[in-house]
């Protein structure tokens, strides 16, 4: 369930928090408004959010720990299949 552009420009969502999780975000700052902010208030909205953008920033490092082994191996296998010559080729030969 994304919240959609029309949605999250009608609920001033910023712009660095239009994600995944702004279907979440939505409703935890209606709660945090309607309650002045009280640290206390609004906890199970504020961990549903937090959970959720936990979870794409693990998503996140997942995919980037791929395309590291990826780019590993790609390397590995360009090393071996190139020899490095003992005696280096000079500018005139």
């Amino acid at each position: 369930m994304i919240a959609t552009q029309a949605e999250m420009v009608e609920n001033k969502v910023p712009i660095p928090y239009r994600d995944q999780c702004a279907h979440l975000l939505i409703p935890l700052n209606k709660c945090r408004q309607s309650e002045f902010y009280l640290p206390w208030k609004c906890e199970i909205e504020r961990h549903s959010y937090e959970k959720c953008e936990y979870e794409l920033v693990m998503e996140r490092m997942l995919q980037m720990q791929k395309i590291r082994e990826e780019e590993a191996k790609l390397k590995q296998a360009g090393k071996q299949g190139v020899s490095v010559p003992l005696i280096p080729k000079t500018a005139n030969a």
